[in-house]
């Protein structure tokens, strides 16, 4: 379904401008304006690249998504560049400090700190206030960050790791199995394996490692940034692992190919 019209009408009522506001500003005549909000005509290419340059949102969202059912912290994400949700498709632009060689460094997001980066991940002068430091044997051409993990849901990485991620621009191209580190909106920064379920679902699920957590799915639109989880960092020595342990680990690896086995039975 066409949602253009009634998108155009609702952004420029959200702004507080009029018709006129918008037509002098696209250089389209008032009528012009009239016509599109109220489905009396359709947009050509031009118009659409106008409206879409106008108000900041890719041209699929202003069609295809009904921008009425947004939450209201949706729709601040919208209008603040962030449509990503919508589909998990756009291209992201992230805040980020550089060394004095103009390296990209590892920013640290600790466990206090969490909260925090939630609701400012895209702000540079929140972003400027965190820890940094350099991992050599990373690659320069990407983009890494560091985030400390709680609980024990993905053991044998223990509670009190850091781990350290690449930044996806594209959900899409997260693949099913990888562990990432997703930045939610109401559940806070959680590290879990993901089955992309974008296509069939617009949704993630997330699984643990520890098999007394339950999978859960996880709509794109919850989903504020993911990070594909590169390596951690522990500073404990770990125990050895008993018996039972090392079978309830075998069990957890054999519940993840189960769940991937039964995903591609249903997709042939």
């Amino acid at each position: 379904m066409n949602h253009f019209s009634s998108n155009i009408k609702l952004l420029r009522n959200r702004k507080k401008r009029t018709q006129n506001d918008v037509a002098a500003a696209l250089n389209l005549k008032r009528t012009t304006v009239n016509g599109l909000e109220n489905s009396i005509s359709q947009p050509t290419v031009p118009q659409l690249q106008a409206y879409s340059k106008y108000y900041g949102i890719a041209i699929d969202t202003l069609i295809n998504v009904d921008l009425n059912r947004l939450s209201e912290n949706q729709f601040t994400d919208l209008q603040n560049g962030f449509d990503v949700f919508v589909r998990g498709t756009n291209l992201r632009v992230i805040a980020t400090t550089v060394d004095s060689e103009n390296n990209d460094n590892i920013e640290f997001v600790n466990q206090k700190a969490q909260a925090g980066y939630v609701t400012s991940f895209a702000d540079p002068e929140y972003i400027g206030t965190l820890p940094v430091f350099q991992l050599p044997f990373l690659s320069k051409e990407k983009k890494y960050r560091a985030f400390t993990i709680s609980g024990d849901s993905m053991l044998p990485i223990p509670g009190g790791s850091v781990v350290i991620g690449e930044f996806v621009q594209n959900f899409l191209d997260v693949k099913s199995g990888q562990a990432c580190i997703v930045v939610t909106r109401d559940e806070g920064i959680v590290f879990k394996l993901v089955e992309n379920e974008i296509e069939e679902k617009q949704s993630f699920q997330l699984v643990s490692l520890n098999s007394q957590f339950e999978p859960y799915d996880l709509p794109v639109t919850e989903i504020k940034e993911i990070w594909k989880f590169v390596c951690f960092l522990n500073t404990e020595i770990p125990e050895p692992e008993t018996d039972l342990q090392q079978l309830m680990k075998s069990v957890n690896e054999m519940k993840i190919e189960l769940q991937q086995l039964k995903k591609v039975k249903r997709q042939t």
